[in-house]
């Protein structure tokens, strides 16, 4: 990602735009610090994240033998 100043930005705003198009992010500083960030129109910033399933694992698993709340009531029970 590429960094500009305030300044910078103002000045080369056209460049900018095309290395947007194509594909760069552009972080927009002031005074050393990030105010703002160009990326592509419709861009989130961040690619999404795709999780697997979890419902394979959970039905691979053993059934407990005690409830959650058996567990916390005989921990509290064991703390006083």
């Amino acid at each position: 990602m590429r960094e500009v100043t305030v300044r910078q930005a103002r000045i080369q705003m056209a460049e900018l735009l095309d290395s947007v198009e194509a594909g760069e992010e552009i972080l927009i500083t002031r005074r050393g610090k990030p105010v703002a960030r160009l990326t592509e129109a419709g861009s989130t910033g961040a690619p999404a994240i795709s999780f697997p399933s979890r419902r394979d694992l959970r039905e691979r698993l053993p059934r407990a033998r005690t409830t959650s709340a058996e567990i916390v009531r005989a921990d509290r029970d064991a703390r006083g």
